[in-house]
């Protein structure tokens, strides 16, 4: 069946992506070495839903990131390098008492270490007076995701008001990465504050070992999530380099990843989570919009940064048109 031409199927309103969300200056040791050993770092910039904001533009749907920004060096460099990437960053504040916030990268042989100093941040006090910004009123759809709630109560509360119980009151559909970071909830409300936006929310992502560490082992594949999570409009559960369904009304599609030679995981959900809608806002049915999420993230895997460079429009087409063998 295509999507379509099925009347109960749902799509986002056309219209500029608006995605809100802190980004921070990111020092990364300059070759790939244990931080204590290091000579040199390299700056780079590190931020979700600036990341979305960034493969959405690549991929021509118009995009905004909104947030704030001290008014010091790692806050210029942020702005002039999202908005080098395409992205419409007019709703983006700058807060001349508070600073941008900075991470540094620890790479190590069992991983890499991620060590943030975020507190107090420009970004962290963004609150409900955010929605009236041109940049989240006239937007078509809203992306956020479960970093941001985590920041300050007042975040907590912006995506409160952002994401109200009944969708029908909403300023625009909101789409919601869960992106769980277990260092910010010291609190232990992460799993009931995400699993209620998550479940609110008209289009959510999650990865499948994600949903399980937040609420329970029992989840023990794509469906059991959505069991849990009956509320979006449509649920992608993500099952690492393996496959991604998406689940909408009654139906169910499931999308083999690619074989990629990874470089560095990171980015790689930022780039679905922007790859998908992107899908669906150019009009493609559900199974090619999980494509192209899958050939997004491909990007992000391959670079040791958080944004890697997408394949030609004309490589994409053919991608996405290729036989079964691809995405078997």
């Amino acid at each position: 069946m295509n999507d379509l031409h099925d009347a109960h199927t749902w799509r986002p309103a056309h219209g500029p992506v608006t995605c809100i969300g802190e980004t921070m200056a990111a020092l990364v040791p300059d070759p790939v070495a244990p931080l204590d050993g290091a000579d040199l770092l390299r700056v780079r910039i590190a931020g979700a839903e600036s990341n979305v904001a960034m493969y959405l533009a690549d991929h021509g749907v118009p995009a905004r990131w909104v947030s704030a920004l001290g008014d010091d060096p790692f806050g210029r460099r942020i702005r002039d390098e999202v908005a080098a990437s395409g992205v419409d960053i007019s709703g983006v504040r700058t807060d001349p008492h508070r600073p941008t916030g900075l991470l540094v990268k620890n790479p190590g042989p069992g991983g890499t270490r991620v060590h943030y100093y975020r507190r107090g941040s420009a970004a962290s006090a963004l609150d409900p007076s955010l929605l009236d910004d041109e940049a989240v009123r006239t937007a078509g759809l809203i992306h956020l995701s479960g970093i941001t709630p985590a920041l300050s109560p007042d975040c907590l509360a912006l995506v409160t008001a952002l994401l109200r119980p009944t969708p029908g009151t909403r300023p625009r559909p909101i789409s919601f990465d869960v992106n769980h970071r277990p260092a910010l909830w010291s609190d232990g409300t992460a799993a009931a504050v995400l699993h209620g936006f998550a479940n609110r929310a008209d289009i959510t992502f999650v990865g499948l070992d994600e949903a399980q560490t937040l609420w329970g082992s029992g989840l023990a594949e794509a469906a059991d999530v959505r069991s849990l999570l009956p509320g979006p409009r449509i649920l992608v559960v993500k099952d690492g380099g393996r496959a991604a369904t998406a689940f909408e009304s009654a139906r169910v599609h499931t999308v083999p990843a690619p074989k990629v030679e990874v470089v560095e995981p990171v980015g790689a959900g930022d780039a679905f989570a922007a790859g998908f809608p992107a899908g669906l806002l150019r009009g493609e049915d559900t199974v090619r919009a999980l494509r192209l999420g899958h050939l997004t993230a491909g990007a992000a895997l391959r670079v040791t940064g958080d944004h890697g460079p997408l394949p030609d429009r004309g490589r994409i087409a053919e991608l996405l048109d290729a036989s079964t063998e691809l995405w078997a």
